[in-house]
């Protein structure tokens, strides 16, 4: 029952907000592994998500940082940021643009991010929007940080979406993708990135 409703607002947010939301679903657990099992969460002191929606990575996250570690999720939209906050009472949750990266690390007092899990929908963002959120990211993240986001198959179809994977080798100096997830609706793959 908490799935279908989870399911329901998340449509629903899609529906209002494409361009914010942009997913039809939660991601699956599927998704959520390939998404952290590459990443050296295990040795990260801070790590930020990026659009959590209600929190599907989140715990995958959790379960992986050590004690004492610091993780932040950086959520836009207030309905999905009151999701997350049900599901993961007590988690650091900033309400806030991701473009405005840098300005809330200096607020928490983070100053090197070693890892970003990211779910934001990059193939519906405008150029000056994918870049800005880049530069923003570079300048919080460590020497040798990891980023990961996906992306939906259908995505690559999109010119944002082909011109965000053309962006990301610019900025890292390892780019790979992941296999196919196909059980995640829609189907997605992850871009598996380092510094």
């Amino acid at each position: 029952m908490a799935l279908a409703q989870n399911v329901s607002k998340f449509l629903g947010e899609f529906l209002l907000h494409p361009t914010t939301t942009g997913a039809i679903a939660p991601s699956s657990t599927f998704l959520a592994r390939t998404m952290v099992g590459w990443i050296d969460l295990p040795s990260a002191r801070t790590v930020l998500e990026y659009g959590p929606g209600t929190g599907v990575f989140t715990g995958h996250i959790l379960g992986r940082i050590p004690a004492g570690s610091k993780f932040v999720a950086i959520e836009l939209n207030s309905r999905l940021a009151e999701l997350f906050k049900r599901r993961h009472p007590g988690v650091t949750l900033v309400e806030d643009s991701v473009a405005n990266v840098e300005a809330i690390c200096q607020r928490l007092g983070l100053t090197s991010v070693d890892c970003i899990v990211c779910g934001l929908p990059w193939a519906s963002f405008p150029e000056a929007l994918q870049t800005r959120i880049l530069d923003q990211m570079m300048s919080v993240m460590s020497a040798h940080g990891q980023f990961a986001t996906f992306a939906y198959l259908q995505g690559l179809l999109l010119p944002a979406g082909r011109r965000f994977a053309e962006l990301l080798p610019r900025y890292f100096g390892h780019v790979s993708k992941s296999k196919t997830v196909w059980l995640n609706l829609p189907p997605a793959f992850v871009y598996q990135c380092r510094r």
